[in-house]
C-alpha cells in the first residue's frame, strides 16, 4: 500500500537552526534517503519551498481566487514529502519514525486512495 508521509515543520525555528544543526539535520536525510533507495520503499519525495513562495487558489462561482502564501496560517507549514510503499500502517509508521524533522515537527502518515482497488464494484 502507498503511503504519503507528509513532513511539518516551523519555519522559523528551521532558519534559526545553527550550521552545525542543519548540518545534523541533513545527514540524517541522507541516512534515510540510502535506507530508502536500498530497500526500494521510496516511490518519491521532495522538500519544498517555504510557504513565502507558496499560492492559493481557490475557484468560487466560476472566479478564480490567487493568493500569495498559505491557505491557513498554521504553527507548522508542510516542508515536504515521502511517498513509499509499505505492507501496512504500522511499516509506515516506522519510516515517519525515521525522518529527521520528526524531532521538531509533525509526520502526518496518510494512506493514498487507489482508485482501482479501492472503487465501489458495480
Amino acid at each position: 500500500m502507498k503511503y504519503a508521509l507528509l513532513i511539518y515543520v516551523d519555519e522559523k525555528k528551521t532558519a534559526a537552526m545553527t550550521e552545525a544543526e542543519s548540518g545534523a539535520l541533513f545527514a540524517g536525510y541522507g541516512r534515510l534517503e540510502g535506507e530508502l533507495a536500498q530497500q526500494r520503499k521510496k516511490l518519491a519525495g521532495e522538500a519544498l519551498q517555504g510557504v513565502g513562495a507558496a499560492t492559493s487558489l481557490q475557484v468560487r462561482g466560476g472566479k478564480r481566487i490567487v493568493k500569495d502564501g498559505p491557505f491557513a496560517e498554521t504553527k507548522e507549514q508542510l516542508g515536504g514529502f515521502y511517498l513509499v510503499e509499505c505492507a501496512n500502517l504500522d511499516e509506515a509508521i516506522d519510516w515517519a519514525a525515521k525522518i529527521p524533522n520528526v524531532a521538531n515537527g509533525t509526520v502526518e502518515i496518510r494512506p493514498v486512495w487507489d482508485f482501482e482497488a479501492d472503487a465501489p464494484k458495480s
